[in-house]
């Protein structure tokens, strides 16, 4: 199409701009907001309870059948699975990335399923649970009362009976962990009044399933002319503690009757007592929400607020929900930071506009430039199924410094043509939309052809590309698309000479600026156009600098300290605590509160809710956890008051804890890779040999990790020390008195661990029934001699057949991909990067670790341990990209390299930046430095399009770079500074999120700032070189020269001229 369509029909090229700004306004309110796009892999969560056994028995009698049938499930990445004390069994199964969850939820499900026969019959009968679940913590929040006019039971089961429900509902939310239990209707049997009788556990569990059950009884005259009928129906299973205690256990002689009452207590108790929990010191009921695998994050937590907002207005008086994590806090602080320097950009770059080119009118072409190609992209975003997100407002920010470049182009382009004597704005448009529009669209499409290879990569830096280069790139089209349409034609009807026709300007202060500010331009336009000459004529002064230079990227690229994504401070952090083994959770309550007291001295923190009997690495009564809320960024200004001092203020008291390991650490950066930052890895014993050699050798790699100076802290809760005893069973003895070993096991578990014999329903829900002997009955070993078992007709002490052995187990047990495993946290030291910490630890690896055993990273280590080995190949990519496309352009293999050895540079001086600020090499700083390649090779190409243009048209090889550079020095600086003053504010931003704003800012700036010093004079004296050469082997095609070729000519004369004279 010709370039004058647009020109003559401004009207309609103003139309086609407003159409594109009212689609991407409406496609904004579409689009749906997180802090990260869904880049976590798809998790698939089973679990299940086996009452009353160890670790070690869940272990094999759970954990392993279920593990064999799953393993290897269609696109299974890799499971780890976790077994308790407590009876409970966890697996987790990974896949790949882009997997559907629905799909990889129902291949689980059918594996769980054929694994049910080999489970016990305690298990199937509790039931084995498939959960689509991403590893990430959504929100954490407390029901409480802060008078504590509310007990723990009446809030857990608050939680239970009226918010659990509707959160559930949410389709968001993959599942709703409650630090608490049920109301359960607790059968406290007394064992010496069972003895009394001749009772044994069994006997109640039968006596319940006859009498307490739901029955069908019918309706009298059903099929039958009588003229009413009556459906009977049976008063069913009971459903208060009095009704349970009227049970008939046996009839007595006398035509009396035993009932339930008489040898057992029951209450309305809860369903298990493995936690408590309080915050602030009051009791509160806790509750931690995981994601659904491919749900929306922000948009999830805002459906749970709405929710938790409307049932407040139905509770109690005295009740309230506190938030004590959100990642949605965060999102919007940190969005809430990036609008703002989005504002603060397009501010500093329209004014960057303003000073160089000295004119309201000439300024608001470039200004709508960037109105269009802004909410333009939003179009594209909502089609490509895209989010607004930390990544997506990265790039738009980015784009702002790069969008108004080809508008600039335009006006510049213009306003040489007024110069040479152009009065026509219709004919300089158009004549300057005929020298300009080839570089315009090559520029524009090396730019593009940048995002290409990145967007392709797989796993989690291959989304972050995708999102951030694809969403830049629109943008640049846009901007191409605008600069073909509204920008010439804006200019043919607004633009006018600064002249009139007898040569004169007008005297007011915006001419007087122009002159001025143009004399100043104008020297250092003479002396830069003399250094380009000065390296013109040494040439090998040039390649010997860029030889110089040469290997210094990819050494800075090495050395520059590596990381996935840099920590932020997110307004939360998580304590996880273990105390001494075999630590009671009574016990363990009491060190908590004592840690309480030390944590409420700590400036800075809102709200400190904990959790005992739970920790980062499992269950127990020895384990405890703490969520603490932080106040507002505005309101933690003040030094010590940032969430690295506040962990580091924790581990300053955390020596005077007696008999506690205190280990504090930020929620993870990125939803859906475990629950904290740091680093995350799992020991494993391929010979599946004795769990205190296997302590042992883990205790050597921790403590060698600790010595090394790029770890602060290394972790690992894992003990083998909880005192326990083996049960043995004497067969002899049972044999002589006729009982079965089965059945003393029985009655064991029955009386001490508890059992699930029935249900009833109350508050419109159903729960369990469970027996158990009364507390003061199993506090010792020697209670076994009070605890009897029916022989025959006779009640014999369970310490007639069992004999128990003191020894020492782990409180739980770990497998990684069907090895056992050994969990490993920690972080890295100041001053060190993750990728820092992981390298220490594979070299720790290398050297602690014996034959046999190994380690495979979790979480979000594992994604970097695959990622940040792929930078030189991802910039070596993008390079060949450029260099192909511009082959094809130029119908070239030698001019492309005036381009290409440019672009070094600017990598030169990202990660110069980069290091002199101490930032990581990680996916922010890499992204900015991708689109350098595609922002210095667009620049770069805009003087090689002119030199070429001009030595086709009859200018000499040295005339042509001459030219062009003189021709481009203007907009190219100009666009330089106002991608630099676009990314200032996000450069030296603070409070949520600014350390990924610095990282990506900085590179940019850095990279900027070096690489076009270094094109400005690299690219004239290569092309000088590379044309002489690409001529030496193909005559080059001549046209004829234009007024504005003859004009340049004749300026490049005079010039040289006064320069060798002053030589």
């Amino acid at each position: 199409m010709n370039l004058r369509f647009f020109i003559d029909r401004p009207v309609l090229s103003i139309v086609i701009s407003i159409v594109i700004v009212l689609m991407g306004g409406i496609s904004l309110f579409s689009l749906p907001v997180e802090q990260y796009p869904d880049i976590a892999p798809p998790t698939i969560n089973v679990f299940t309870s086996y009452p009353g056994a160890n670790a070690e028995t869940v272990q094999k009698a759970v954990i392993i059948p279920l593990e064999e049938s799953i393993n290897g499930v269609e696109d299974m990445t890799y499971i780890t699975s976790s077994a308790s004390n407590s009876g409970d069994a966890s697996l987790n199964i990974y896949f790949k990335q882009g997997s559907n969850p629905d799909m990889a939820a129902v291949n689980v499900h059918n594996r769980v399923s054929t694994a049910l026969s080999l489970l016990p019959a305690e298990v199937t009968k509790i039931g084995v649970t498939t959960m689509k679940q991403q590893n990430a913590e959504l929100k954490t929040f407390a029901l409480y009362s802060p008078n504590g006019k509310y007990d723990l039971q009446f809030l857990n089961n608050y939680m239970n009976i009226n918010v659990e429900p509707r959160i559930k509902r949410i389709g968001g939310v993959g599942n709703m962990m409650l630090f608490g239990s049920n109301y359960s209707m607790r059968i406290w049997m007394k064992p010496d009044k069972m003895a009394q009788y001749k009772l044994i556990p069994s006997d109640i569990t039968a006596v319940l399933e006859k009498q307490n059950i739901e029955a069908a009884t019918g309706a009298f005259g059903e099929n039958h002319d009588n003229a009413y009928q009556y459906t009977m129906k049976y008063r069913g299973r009971y459903s208060t503690p009095e009704e349970f205690g009227e049970l008939v256990i046996r009839s007595l002689p006398g035509g009396k009757v035993l009932r339930l009452k008489e040898v057992a207590d029951i209450e309305l108790g809860d369903e298990a007592y493995n936690y408590t929990t309080e915050m602030n010191g009051k009791p509160a009921a806790m509750a931690m929400i995981y994601q659904k695998a491919g749900s929306n994050a922000s948009q999830t937590i805002n459906e749970i607020d709405k929710v938790l907002e409307e049932i407040s207005k139905d509770m109690p008086e005295g009740l309230e929900f506190v938030t004590l994590n959100d990642t949605n806090l965060f999102l919007k602080a940190s969005m809430k930071v990036v609008f703002h320097t989005l504002l603060e950009a397009i501010l500093l770059v329209v004014l960057v506009v303003y000073v160089f080119l000295q004119d309201l009118r000439s300024t608001f072409i470039p200004a709508v430039s960037i109105l269009v190609s802004i909410i333009g992209t939003f179009i594209f975003m909502v089609v490509a199924g895209f989010s607004i997100n930390l990544l997506t407002l990265f790039a738009l920010v980015l784009a702002i410094g790069t969008v108004v470049d080809d508008a600039i182009i335009v006006v510049e382009a213009v306003q040489a043509r007024f110069d040479v004597g152009y009065r026509s704005s219709y004919m300089a448009a158009n004549d300057a939309m005929k020298g300009v529009s080839s570089a315009i669209l090559t520029s524009t499409l090396i730019f593009m052809a940048v995002f290409i290879p990145v967007s392709m990569m797989g796993g989690t830096s291959g989304e972050f590309y995708k999102q951030f280069g694809i969403t830049m790139a629109v943008a640049v089209g846009i901007s191409a698309i605008n600069a073909f349409t509204l920008s010439p034609a804006l200019c043919a009807l607004l633009l006018r000479p600064y002249k009139d026709e007898q040569g004169n300007t007008k005297d007011n202060f915006a001419a007087r600026f122009r002159k001025a500010f143009n004399a100043t331009f104008e020297a250092l336009s003479k002396r830069y156009m003399q250094s380009v000459l000065f390296f013109v004529k040494r040439k090998w002064l040039m390649w010997g600098t860029m030889a110089a230079i040469a290997l210094l990227p990819v050494f800075l690229m090495q050395t520059t300290k590596k990381g996935l994504i840099p920590d932020e401070d997110t307004g939360s952090l998580m304590i996880s605590m273990d105390t001494k083994p075999g630590t009671s959770l009574h016990e363990n309550r009491r060190v908590m509160q004592g840690v309480n007291r030390y944590v409420d001295k700590i400036p800075g923190i809102a709200y400190n809710a904990s959790v005992t009997g739970y920790s980062f690495n499992g269950a127990g009564p020895s384990m405890g956890m703490y969520f603490i809320s932080l106040k507002h960024w505005d309101e933690r200004k003040k030094e010590g008051q940032s969430v690295n001092a506040i962990i580091d203020s924790i581990y300053a008291f955390a020596s005077q804890v007696p008999d506690a390991t205190l280990f504090a650490m930020a929620p993870s950066m990125i939803p859906g890779y475990g629950m904290g930052s740091g680093f995350e890895l799992y020991l494993q014993d391929k010979l599946g040999g004795d769990l205190n050699d296997f302590k042992q050798v883990a205790d050597n790699f921790v403590e060698a990790l600790n010595r090394r100076p790029e770890i602060e802290t290394a972790y690992s809760s894992f003990a083998t020390n909880y005192p326990q005893y083996w049960v043995d069973i004497d067969a002899a003895k049972c044999e002589q008195a006729g009982i079965g070993s089965n059945e003393i096991l029985q009655t064991l578990s029955d009386y001490y661990g508890g059992s699930y014999v029935s249900n009833f329903n109350r508050f419109s829900k159903l729960y369990r029934v469970q027996i158990q002997a009364s507390p003061e009955y199993r506090v010792t070993s020697e209670s076994l001699n009070h605890i009897y078992v029916r022989a025959g007709d006779e009640m014999a002490p369970l310490a007639q057949f069992v004999r128990l052995t003191k020894t020492y187990g782990p409180q739980d047990v770990s497998r990684f991909n069907l090895y056992n495993s050994i969990p490993v946290s920690g972080t890295p030291a100041k001053g060190y990067s993750s990728g820092d910490a992981l390298k220490a630890i594979q070299e720790t690896a290398k050297q602690v670790l014996p034959a046999n055993y190994g380690y495979e990273f979790g979480g979000i280590s594992r994604e970097e341990s695959q990622t940040t080995n792929n930078t030189l190949i991802i910039f070596a990519l993008c390079l060949v990209l450029v260099y192909l496309i511009l082959c094809a352009l130029y119908e070239s293999f030698l001019i492309p390299f005036s381009v290409i050895l440019a672009i070094p540079c600017g990598l030169l001086g990202s990660f110069l930046s980069a290091q002199l600020f101490g930032l990581e090499n990680n996916i922010y700083l890499q992204t900015g430095a991708i689109m350098l390649i595609g922002l210095l090779a667009k620049t770069a190409i805009l003087i090689t399009e002119y030199a070429i243009e001009r030595r086709r048209k009859g200018m000499g090889i040295i005339s042509s770079a001459y030219s062009a550079a003189q021709a481009r020095f203007r907009p190219i600086i100009m666009t330089v500074l106002c991608m630099i003053f676009g990314m200032l504010p996000l450069m030296f931003s603070s409070g949520a999120g600014a350390n990924g704003n610095s990282s990506l800012a900085t590179g940019v700036v850095g990279g900027m700032l070096v690489g076009t010093l270094a094109l400005l004079f690299v690219v004239p004296v290569f092309f000088v070189v590379f044309e002489y050469l690409q001529e030496k082997l193909r005559n080059p095609m001549k046209k004829e020269p234009d007024q504005q070729i003859l004009y340049e000519k004749e300026q490049t004369l005079i010039e040289k001229s006064v320069f060798n004279t002053e030589k």
